[in-house]
């Protein structure tokens, strides 16, 4: 199977970027709007980081960004590690310190590859 279109590819990292840099009260709008729960932010953002690599080679993605990307990811993990679930509540999106730390590294990220870090939320359909 052929692999997505590197255009296609980077845009869902950038939008996925863009979902995680946004201030608690757009995301939780936005997880309303789409009916989806907290996780999502980070399962987007999962499966879009693991094309960064491939990007970068591709002269898609600036090899700056990666130190960044990577600490995403990471943050992302030990919080999917906790067994605190509160840290997963549409709440914990203002107050806890992973998902800060998260959201000022997306925007440094945005602003390395946009120039700026707020960008429209992204559309997304549901399948159920």
């Amino acid at each position: 199977m052929e692999s997505p279109d590197p255009l296609f590819r980077r845009r869902l990292l950038l939008e996925s970027l863009t979902l995680l840099a946004a201030d608690a009260q757009s995301q939780v709008a936005w997880l309303a709007k789409h009916d989806v729960v907290t996780d999502e932010i980070a399962l987007d953002f999962d499966h879009a980081f693991r094309m960064a690599e491939a990007l970068v080679e591709e002269g898609r993605l600036g090899r700056g960004v990666l130190p960044d990307l990577r600490e995403i990811d990471a943050v992302l993990s030990e919080m999917s590690g906790a067994e605190d679930a509160d840290r997963w509540m549409r709440d914990a999106l203002s107050v806890d310190e992973g998902w800060n730390q998260a959201r000022r590294l997306a925007r440094r990220v945005l602003v390395a590859e946009l120039g700026e870090w707020q960008q429209p939320l992204p559309e997304i359909s549901v399948i159920r």
